[in-house]
């Protein structure tokens, strides 16, 4: 499923289509993804201006003009696809329509943003824009990583007396949002944190060098485009290119990258959920 970076990246990558435009005609080919959609939902996107398109967590928010937001979550094959920018920000033609294109939303600038989802595991919903906070799936949801609000004294506090594995309590919305197994496994490496170390017994000064590194390894893979492993793709239809870059993540039984280190990534399985680590590097 796509994490923070990757559902940024299309965010970035919907912006020249979708913020500040006219959406002259949605088309909506389903009456639902993995939940039902709102009702009229194509009527009350129809006409609408996109005031802003902005990122909660896994969650793309694009706010408009009837005080309305439409959110869009990708789930784990969806994905958001722009054609025919009259601006020439992107060069694809129109494609010829695919059998999973469940929302087209046809801009009046001439430009066409699809979502297309074979799985279905996708959602899409509006909200009224100033409730936004008590949305089942965005209420409760923890500080962005890159913002102010994810701070070392907050981090600190947030697991000190967290029993669960740190890994865990990081994939944890209600303590950060946004992050996934990938960045997890790929942060905790760097910190030279084991993934199933107790969270209330990692020391202060451990806990807070790792916001820092937690952002930097969240710009990195933004600037990369993200990371593709299965159905990701940007918005213009590229792929995202960060897996290059991965020191643990899926890298099981090749040598550690630390100089000096001899060891081999090692992976455990953690609530269902691979975790990749050294067993040197990491304690």
């Amino acid at each position: 499923m796509p994490e923070l970076p990757e559902v940024e990246t299309v965010r970035r990558g919907l912006l020249p289509a979708m913020e500040g435009a006219v959406i002259a005609r949605a088309e909506v080919n389903r009456p639902d993804l993995r939940w039902p959609f709102p009702e009229a939902m194509a009527e009350r996107l129809t006409g609408q201006r996109v005031l802003g398109l902005r990122r909660r967590s896994k969650y793309i928010l694009a706010d408009l003009g009837s005080s309305e937001t439409l959110l869009i979550h990708l789930g784990m094959s969806g994905r958001m696809l722009v054609s025919g920018d009259p601006l020439g920000q992107f060069h694809h033609d129109h494609p010829a329509p695919q059998k999973h294109d469940h929302v087209v939303l046809h801009m009046a600038s001439g430009a066409r943003v699809t979502f297309n989802d074979p799985r279905r595991f996708g959602a899409m919903d509006l909200l009224p824009t100033a409730g936004e906070a008590q949305h089942r799936l965005l209420a409760g949801i923890g500080p962005e990583p890159l913002g102010n609000g994810f701070s070392e004294a907050y981090l600190v506090a947030a697991l000190k007396d967290r029993r669960t594995p740190i890994k865990a309590a990081l994939l944890d919305q209600r303590i950060v949002a946004g992050l996934g197994n990938i960045y997890v496994c790929e942060a905790l490496y760097r910190a030279g944190i084991h993934p199933a170390r107790r969270a209330n017994r990692i020391s202060a000064s451990r806990l807070a060098a790792l916001v820092p590194i937690i952002r930097q390894v969240l710009t990195e893979a933004i600037a990369a485009g993200g990371s593709s492993l299965k159905d990701f793709r940007q918005a213009d239809g590229d792929l995202g290119y960060f897996q290059h870059s991965f020191d643990v993540y899926g890298r099981e039984g090749a040598p550690c990258r630390t100089p000096g280190c001899d060891h081999l990534i090692r992976r455990i399985v953690q609530s269902g959920r691979s975790s990749f680590y050294c067993g040197q590097c990491q304690r």
